[in-house]
């Protein structure tokens, strides 16, 4: 989340409220100036209130062509009357909510059975508000495993832990090392390599690593990382020095694709040295956000320390989060997903997300002027820069002039060593039909006559131009 700080100006200009807005009496209303910077000294009606907040929220973006965001933007009506009676629910008062807790504990015992836990049943779990906290858990676990395995040494000042990981993971994992003081070791992009590379991450492995993260798929570019390769390169690295390093599998999105239509790909708990996995039931698990999942292969790779625990109808129930009070609205519709689609209903809507991504790829690349990176056929997710011969116009131009028709597609330059390669990227989720990526070609396709006559590409400050959307 962005800081923000306060207005550095008394209120210009107050809110303005139309006459209309008066439920009783007009005139009353013309007279009403409410400020935006500091708290009114009198109420408002509520449809007064409601009025001004929406109208203002008009001029975001639509959400559901925003081809940037991974997050859900569409559900069913019945889920959304969930959401609403779930609403006031919070989430860690279990003993209070006991339904809430239990729907919470199958989604986690269906996510370890779709992951392929060894025993399902002793498989650990929690919901968290997203991947990045969920991250932040898993991140904690292998820290404290590798201090208790460490205890004769740490803390002391040459034992500074450290995590290895690609240059393309999210940056909740640069928020992890720099929170926890963990040092990021991170393996840059090379050629036409965008994620890790399995050989590189374990010669960047000593006796102060706690773990490898391994991306199910990036977000730079919706590819998968071979973390098989990546396990059978730690299995040799074992074999040579001793050191027994375990694996987190950052599963944000292809936790929710891969199972379903990637069978054949092993990447979860049916590799011994994957210790844990996160996913974002608001990405594809299908659910609004915030909704996020971590678990542990067995109670032994999450350390007793960090639980807590509380009283459940009596019971024991252990918890493990950063926060405390969240609402149940997104759990609860997590088990509406997962009980409403089954297997082959989260099969068909990715598959058809896919389909579109590929499709839509397919169109992208026949205009010519553009190169494709990826085609979708992992994550539903494409990136694609500019061809060489086109010089009048970057990839900038093209985010900047698609926003004017509503569609907000990110425009970014890769990370080290990469960093002279600039992409846009197109997020497919179910809800972006074959229809809206017939019109988003068809506009983008009108566009490039302008864009082929612009003498040179006008983006000025490229950073500033678009920012990159996980």
């Amino acid at each position: 989340m962005p800081l923000h700080r306060g207005h550095e100006k008394p209120d210009e200009r107050p809110l303005s409220v139309n006459p209309f807005y008066g439920e009783a009496d007009p005139a009353v209303e013309m007279s009403e100036a409410p400020p935006k910077h500091r708290l009114a000294d009198s109420p408002l009606t509520p449809t007064t209130a409601y009025q001004l907040v929406h109208d203002e929220l008009m001029l975001d973006g639509n959400s559901r062509l925003n081809l940037a965001t991974f997050v859900t933007t569409w559900m069913e009506p019945q889920a959304g009357v969930l959401m609403g009676e779930c609403r006031d629910k919070n989430m860690i008062d279990k003993d209070e909510y006991p339904r809430t807790a239990e729907l919470e504990r199958r989604c986690v015992a269906m996510l370890a059975d779709l992951w392929n836990a060894p025993d399902p049943s002793a498989a650990v779990g929690c919901s968290t508000t997203g991947s990045s906290e969920a991250c932040m858990l898993a991140g904690m676990a292998l820290k404290r495993r590798w201090a208790k395995r460490n205890a004769d040494r740490y803390p002391a000042r040459d034992a500074r832990p450290n995590l290895v990981m690609g240059v393309n993971v999210q940056v909740c994992w640069e928020k992890f090392c720099n929170f926890w003081e963990v040092e990021a070791r991170q393996v840059p992009m090379e050629g036409d390599r965008f994620h890790l590379d399995p050989r590189a991450a374990a010669e960047l492995c000593d006796e102060n690593t706690i773990g490898v993260v391994g991306i199910l798929g990036s977000t730079f570019d919706g590819s998968y990382e071979p973390v098989a390769d990546l396990c059978a390169a730690l299995d040799a690295l074992q074999e040579r020095t001793g050191l027994d390093i375990p694996v987190h599998v950052d599963g944000a999105s292809g936790g929710m694709v891969a199972p379903f239509l990637d069978k054949d790909v092993v990447w979860d708990f049916r590799l011994p040295r994957v210790a844990s996995i996160n996913t974002s039931g608001h990405k594809y698990g299908l659910v609004y956000p915030g909704v996020g999942w971590a678990l542990w292969r067995d109670k032994e790779s999450l350390p007793e320390e960090l639980v807590f625990r509380v009283n459940y109808l009596g019971g024991d129930m252990p918890t493990f989060a950063l926060n405390f009070s969240r609402p149940g609205a997104q759990v609860v519709a997590q088990y509406y997903s997962f009980l409403r689609l089954g297997r082959e209903g989260y099969r068909l809507v990715q598959q058809s997300t896919r389909d579109v991504a590929t499709r839509l790829a397919g169109r992208v690349e026949a205009l010519g002027d553009f190169r494709l990176l990826t085609r979708g056929d992992e994550l539903p997710v494409f990136a694609f820069t500019t061809a060489p011969e086109v010089t009048s116009y970057d990839v900038f131009d093209v985010s900047r002039r698609l926003r004017e028709n509503g569609w907000l597609v990110p425009a970014y330059t890769f990370p080290p060593n990469r960093e002279d390669l600039s992409v846009l990227r197109v997020v497919c989720r179910n809800g972006f039909s074959a229809d809206l990526a017939e019109l988003f070609v068809e506009d983008l396709a009108r566009l490039l006559p302008e864009l082929r006559r612009q003498p040179h590409p006008l983006t000025r400050d490229k950073a500033a131009a678009t920012g990159f959307h996980h």
